[in-house]
């Protein structure tokens, strides 16, 4: 039977790489793992559910990069534009699918998408091109539920002060824009069926950041959960991929833009 299959639709910060404007060596690099989106992953599990995680200003041309078509769930983590802003979108998801979007998240991201795509809930606004139907799925820390009958649980971290959630799938652990996480979420991915087979987790930059982890903060984490393999996302240009990823331990990557893995 074949396992579960990630692809990293992007691997960057709310800038993207190369930032607008910049000149720096990673900027201007000519390696593609230089080249980051904004932050998403798409996952397709043994019995076929395929399920975003995150869905972020530079969607649509993931979206045609990979030829997704169908999203059978979408797991946001938080409602920060990177991470939400390609919600309009959505409207040939639906068309192809037939049916509305279902977004899961916490309150905190949830609300703030009622806020920000308010059109989408509006009956009185004039549809015009048309808008997104999407349905609202609210899930707290610990809670187990299902996408397509694919178990998923989710845990809390915080983003700074902000209450963020990571999801466990299958044999991978999945945290992007912490920087702490309780003991009460190790707990859960301790207790969700032992050690994971793949942690992917944020790593901003080298220096230490107020809301993300850096990279020693993150190897750190991993030190704790201790993965059969880690990959790091959610990086800024001051990470040159081909000089980092030959510190790293033997069994952590540098994720990159279109990088696919099994679980």
């Amino acid at each position: 039977m074949p396992g579960y299959r990630l692809i990293f639709l992007g691997t960057g910060t709310s800038t993207g790489l190369p930032v607008i404007g910049c000149d720096c060596e990673v900027c201007k690099s000519s390696d593609p793992r230089d080249k980051r989106l904004r932050t998403s992953a798409y996952i397709i599990t043994p019995s076929g559910s395929r399920i975003l995680i995150d869905i972020g200003t530079d969607f649509r041309l993931q979206a045609l990069s990979h030829n997704i078509r169908i999203i059978d769930g979408i797991l946001v983590t938080h409602s920060h534009q990177d991470h939400i802003g390609g919600i309009d979108e959505l409207r040939q998801i639906n068309f192809i699918m037939g049916k509305p979007s279902d977004i899961y998240g916490n309150f905190v991201a949830l609300d703030e998408i009622r806020s920000r795509f308010s059109y989408v809930f509006n009956d009185f606004i004039q549809e015009g091109g048309g808008k997104p139907a999407i349905n609202l799925c609210e899930v707290k820390s610990g809670d187990t539920f299902q996408i397509n009958g694919e178990n998923i649980i989710s845990f809390e971290v915080f983003h700074g002060k902000i209450p963020v959630l990571g999801y466990k799938i299958g044999g991978m652990v999945y945290i992007t824009d912490a920087s702490f996480i309780p003991d009460s979420s190790f707990d859960i991915i301790e207790q969700s069926g032992g050690k994971p087979s793949v942690l992917v987790i944020n790593a901003l930059r080298f220096k230490p950041h107020s809301t993300h982890f850096s990279l020693a903060e993150a190897l750190e984490v991993i030190r704790i959960i201790n993965p059969e393999r880690a990959y790091l996302i959610h990086m800024t240009h001051q990470i040159m991929h081909s000089r980092v990823q030959n510190d790293l331990p033997q069994n952590v990557f540098l994720a990159y833009d279109n990088l696919e893995i099994e679980f």
